[in-house]
């Protein structure tokens, strides 16, 4: 079947992207909403079974469950001519599958973070006592903002009445190249299941192929039951020796000789993550969310980082502010925060990857869709370009957030221009203004330009500027603060 071009309620289909073995995803329109949705549909021959129906809500229910940035979220189940359909997030990019396929090898600092981020998911599965099962490289995704989503809760294991037994159409069911021993046998699972698929998937990346190769399903799964698998470090011999023991402990026949649990794994990898700051071949974790160092026991600096920042939002909520200046804060929060959260992190593989612009018939629309898009320099280059006689405001909010992506794709002279551009906003705009004065010294500390960021900082007004820039740009102040710290390290 090909639904392109079919209204299905809401939503009006755009193009197919996938087909799985109960249904096919198509990318799709939400019409209520202007906004792209991934279209799940169950397959015709599929729908007459009761038992399919219920596994496709199953997993819907299993999946809305969830709230977590690392998970691809569920917007709605539903019946529309006769197809049963999920709408989901849909998230540009490409799953880890698709860069093994065009890429091989992938990069160990990649591979730490997207173990990071998934362990990150699995942990709020398990907190909800959900098993997903099915972990490979295809159900990775990895947006073009280089977050990392976990897809298909469809073989998600949830508590369930007694007598119902869904997932008895799946009991053992799942990709056999990154199925856990146990998973295999039809034994009870748990998070350590998912750990084990995990760790399958990571030495794919960092090998470029599975552990265990055979011509038959069953051939591989009895390998994953009898066989060893290579130490990693044979089949990946410059792989940092750290992760290699990791990755070798997370693919254990038994689950007790694994991580225990996902808050154990994110234990160890913060850990890893230290001594990859340490050693070159990664970042640190000075770049997690704050919720992932306090979940880990990360360190007193987060913790009062945390604190200073609620306490700041509290005392923001109690002064009273024009729409206008309202309008301008959560514009900045929500639009720039997540760019600049971003520009913290390794160029992904992805970023070189434009969706095509979209013009837009105004510039609140033309500033949503760049929201959207996230990595699309174009988008945001439009709202000026399309808008010349648009409130300057939204000319500085669109700066404000090329100035990240810049700086994620180590474009320093580019965001430095749009930072000087920013600093001259003036009173009207002193959110922008001192964003604009902080991006300086960033990325002139970043550049080794000593004597520009000694300038650039003697401007900047540390008696206020840094609770402003802390109010509005949150990232940004501890981006700038620590560029300082460096700076003044050197005298």
């Amino acid at each position: 079947m090909d639904l392109t071009g079919q209204q299905l309620n809401d939503y009006r289909v755009l193009r197919r992207l996938g087909r799985g073995a109960m249904a096919e995803v198509y990318l799709a329109e939400q019409a209520s909403l202007a906004r792209q949705v991934a279209l799940k549909v169950l397959s015709p021959d599929l729908a007459s079974d009761s038992s399919y129906v219920d596994r496709f809500q199953h997993e819907a229910r299993a999946a809305a469950a969830l709230v977590h940035a690392g998970i691809v979220q569920i917007y709605e189940v539903g019946r529309s001519n006769g197809y049963h359909y999920i709408a989901q997030e849909y998230v540009p990019g490409r799953n880890v599958g698709e860069l093994i396929d065009r890429h091989g090898r992938l990069e160990p600092a990649l591979t730490l973070d997207v173990l990071r981020q998934v362990a990150s998911a699995l942990l709020k599965a398990a907190e909800r006592g959900i098993v997903h099962r099915d972990i490979k490289p295809e159900n990775v995704m990895i947006a073009r903002s280089g977050d990392v989503k976990v897809a298909d809760f469809g073989l998600a294991r949830v508590d369930q009445p007694e007598g119902v037994k869904l997932t008895q159409v799946g009991v053992t069911m799942g990709t056999p190249l990154y199925m856990s021993p146990e998973q295999i046998e039809g034994k009870p699972v748990d998070a350590r299941s998912d750990i084990y698929s995990l760790g399958v998937t990571a030495y794919h990346m960092l090998s470029g192929e599975p552990p265990f190769r055979g011509e038959t399903p069953l051939a591989v799964a009895v390998q994953h039951l009898n066989s060893k698998a290579p130490p990693l470090m044979d089949a990946r011999p410059d792989a940092p020796s750290g992760l290699a023991r990791l990755v070798d402990r997370m693919i254990a026949k038994k689950p007790g000789d694994r991580p225990e649990s996902p808050i154990t794994l994110l234990a160890e990898l913060r850990s890893l993550a230290k001594q990859a700051a340490e050693q070159g071949w990664g970042e640190g974790p000075e770049n997690w969310s704050i919720a992932e160092m306090l979940t880990v026991g990360g360190d007193s600096e987060a913790t009062a980082q945390l604190g200073r920042m609620m306490r700041q939002a509290t005392e923001v909520n109690r002064r009273p502010r024009p729409w206008r200046r309202v309008v301008a804060l959560v514009g900045v929060a929500a639009v720039v925060g997540g760019v600049l959260a971003a520009a913290g992190r390794p160029t992904p593989l992805l970023a070189g990857i434009e969706q095509e612009p979209v013009e837009k018939p105004d510039v609140l629309r033309q500033i949503f869709h760049a929201k959207m898009v996230g990595a699309s320099e174009e988008a945001w280059l439009a709202v000026e370009r399309n808008f010349p006689e648009a409130d300057p405001y939204y000319h500085y909010l669109a700066d404000q957030n090329l100035v990240g992506l810049y700086l994620r794709r180590q474009r320093y002279e580019d965001a430095i221009r749009l930072c000087q551009r920013l600093a001259q906003a003036g009173d009207k705009y002193p959110e922008f203004q001192r964003f604009g004065e902080a991006g300086v010294v960033v990325c002139e500390v970043t550049r080794g330009n000593r004597r520009e960021a000694e300038s650039a900082l003697a401007q900047f007004p540390m008696s206020d500027g840094v609770e402003k820039l802390r109010e509005t740009a949150p990232q940004m102040a501890t981006m700038f603060l620590q560029a300082r710290r460096e700076l003044l390290s050197l005298e």
